[in-house]
């Protein structure tokens, strides 16, 4: 996950030092949405996104879990998913976002944020928004949610409505999104890049501008469940959309809005960034090397600062990689699981850059970018190891000595 905004625009965000080791300038965010920080990110607890359901009432075509109006059997039950944030609170995870599926389709759901609040936990939640009406936005602000992540593909009602698979989905959702910001909960929007969305960016910039909201994430996709079935895009157009979003949120910045803008699951956004600020001859270039070194992109990511429980309680290295259980939080504590490097794919993945082959292997930024998606290169080829086929770094950008070397032990 990339901070566009706190690196390209020097805005401060809550998440800043957990993400990046240090703040660049001081802000005293509320509790809730304070995040711990570790003395290296090697050392981070991780996020852990849990897949309460499967049951969903969309049918998004880039689903990841092949989501559908269904009863799936064998979903964790009340008392098991108190007793796996009890462990989860005791082993000092910074975050728990609860997804699915749709999470807030389980009758419990907001008894179990209760539960996570009651235990200290920072508590996110990702959601199409469309069952979000006033009493559940003020529930999340009661609950003191850090934010609320609501799915939206496009600001054309008609282009989300197709990805949703259901027709007046685009209306539910931004009543969902509006209930939220009037009852002044946090609200962040959550857009894969495909083909379609990115030619709708400067619309959805747009939207974040006139319905105040505060964060947007931009997904790349990895093609997993019903996102297997979209083409990706292609690395020239990858890399056009990744510029359009700097452009974006500099300029937003620039002009005094607070709005969080991320990139997630392409690693080699950061290098592009910083090579795009060299360029430029901007002036905290080497700062934001300094930063994208310590965070280590997906080095620390998957497997080490990200975690997924499912809707079984199998526990996996992040949400996409579902084709991989590590154990079941069943019959181990998911504190346990995280922490056995027995299995040689949970070895590798907290200490990988000597196992990545082809451009990854050689690549100069390999201690800040750190492979990128482990569960995009497997599902290529078969090979955990293999390069990211989603980098679309040239191979004169990648090439050469080393722009970093690993970061000490102790974090420095």
């Amino acid at each position: 996950m990339l901070d566009v905004s706190v690196l390209y625009g020097g805005l401060e965000a809550p998440s800043t030092p957990h993400r990046y080791g240090r703040a660049i300038t001081r802000i005293d965010p509320p509790p809730h949405q304070r995040m711990p920080v570790a003395g290296s990110a090697a050392e981070r607890r991780p996020i852990v996104v849990w897949n309460i359901t499967r049951t969903c009432n969309l049918k998004c075509i880039h689903c990841y879990t092949d989501s559908a109006a269904d009863s799936y059997a064998g979903e964790l039950t009340t008392g098991e998913c108190r007793a796996v944030l009890e462990d989860l609170a005791a082993f000092e995870v910074p975050a728990v976002l609860f997804s699915g599926g749709e999470p807030m389709v389980r009758p419990d759901f907001f008894e179990l944020a209760e539960y996570a609040r009651g235990l200290g936990l920072h508590v996110v939640v990702s959601t199409n928004g469309t069952l979000i009406d006033r009493r559940a936005a003020r529930r999340f602000r009661e609950l003191k949610f850090a934010y609320v992540g609501v799915s939206l593909d496009s600001a054309d009602p008609a282009v989300h409505d197709e990805f949703r698979g259901t027709k007046g989905a685009f209306e539910r959702t931004v009543s969902g999104i509006r209930h939220c910001t009037e009852a002044g909960q946090k609200v962040g929007l959550r857009l894969t890049l495909t083909r379609r969305t990115c030619g709708d960016l400067p619309a959805i910039f747009e939207f974040l501008e006139s319905h105040g909201i505060d964060r947007a994430c931009f997904y790349h996709l990895v093609p997993s469940g019903r996102g297997r079935e979209l083409a990706a895009l292609e690395l020239a157009e990858a890399r056009r959309a990744v510029d359009t979003i700097f452009d974006s949120a500099k300029e937003m910045v620039e002009r005094g809005r607070r709005v969080e803008i991320l990139t997630v699951d392409n690693h080699c956004d950061g290098p592009h960034l910083y090579l795009r600020m060299l360029r430029e001859n901007h002036p905290r270039a080497r700062q934001v090397l300094d930063m994208l070194a310590w965070n280590g992109g997906a080095r620390f990511s998957s497997g080490v600062g990200i975690a997924n429980i499912d809707f079984l309680g199998e526990v996996h290295a992040d949400q996409f990689s579902m084709f991989r259980s590590f154990g079941s939080v069943r019959r181990r504590r998911f504190s346990e699981i995280w922490s056995d490097t027995d299995d040689p794919i949970m070895a590798g993945l907290k200490d990988r850059l000597g196992l990545l082959k082809g451009r990854c292997g050689g690549c100069r930024f390999k201690a800040i970018c750190g492979g990128s998606s482990r569960a995009r290169a497997e599902i290529a080829t078969g090979d955990p190891w293999a390069p990211d086929p989603a980098c679309y770094m040239t191979d004169e950008e990648i090439s050469g000595d080393p722009v970093v070397g690993p970061p000490a032990e102790d974090g420095t």
